[in-house]
């Protein structure tokens, strides 16, 4: 599968206008997560670098098709002195695909506080994707066939220790295999990539033998402190609602020290399965 240096690399085709590459993938339609991030770096790529990422807002319009590249356009909505904003629209076969919204914010002092991170064994106490497939968990397979690039070790149901009326949750730690570049900003948009990956899993913690047909709808994040990508981060999921077709997931993002980094909703297609 393609690195992720390679999927975030675009090609500069005006001034706000961008392109990134078709990747080989076994999905029938283009990943949600490569649709954000690539249009979380054409934003970022026409900004200063004073300002950073706090908060990108995405809907997906339509389903792309992953064996052609991706128009990003860059509407450079707002340029203050503490705030820029810029909009995005990816274009596949002149149609929007996916259009987002993102927000930057320079750097400015105020009140600081955060959650707790839930306690959780380490990573390191955990199996990986492989040894889960090897035991006979097929369920675990995709993570092996899509997103080898990614250590993902989930937490199991013993060790979860909910909130008290949650629906449905589900933690993961997860980090890239490979070291990354430096520059902070390639982890924003790195995490945008990756936050995709598992989210809408957590709708089916407590519907494992439904067969849906699942499709990301709309991805909101907002980015709160520094971290990597290539350092373990734990996904802590929830689903606070399912209905109609639709279900509505919720993530917080800690690094390893217990630092919240970043938080996540998304609402997403679980409709069951047509006959044919």
């Amino acid at each position: 599968m393609a690195k992720i240096e390679d999927i975030l690399e675009l090609e500069r085709i005006e001034e706000n206008i961008f392109r990134g590459i078709a990747t080989e993938t076994l999905l029938p339609r283009t990943f949600g997560g490569q649709v954000a991030g690539q249009a979380l770096v054409s934003a970022v790529r026409t900004v200063v670098p004073e300002f950073q990422v706090h908060s990108l807002h995405g809907y997906f319009l339509r389903p792309g098709d992953p064996t052609k590249g991706i128009v990003y356009q860059v509407d450079r909505i707002r340029d203050g002195r503490s705030f820029c904003t810029r909009r995005v629209t990816a274009v596949q076969g002149g149609h929007a695909i996916f259009t987002m919204s993102a927000s930057f914010h320079a750097d400015e002092q105020g009140i600081e506080h955060q959650d707790e991170m839930p306690t959780v064994p380490r990573p390191e106490e955990l199996p990986d994707a492989k040894t889960l497939v090897e035991q006979g968990r097929e369920e675990f397979a995709w993570a092996l066939r899509e997103w080898s690039n990614w250590d993902f070790r989930f937490v199991p149901p013993e060790h979860m220790v909910a909130d008290r009326g949650v629906a449905a949750h589900q933690r993961v730690w997860f980090r890239s295999r490979a070291t990354l570049p430096d520059d902070p900003v390639f982890h924003v948009c790195t995490l945008a990539y990756m936050s995709d990956m598992t989210l809408l899993g957590s709708a089916h913690v407590i519907h494992p033998e439904e067969k849906t047909q699942d499709a990301s709808l709309d991805h909101a994040m907002w980015f709160l402190r520094p971290f990597r990508a290539d350092d373990w981060l734990l996904y802590d999921q929830t689903s606070p609602s399912a209905g109609f077709g639709r279900a509505l997931t919720q993530g917080r993002i800690y690094d390893s020290r217990g630092n919240m980094v970043a938080a996540v909703v998304q609402e997403g297609l679980t409709r069951y399965l047509r006959e044919s």
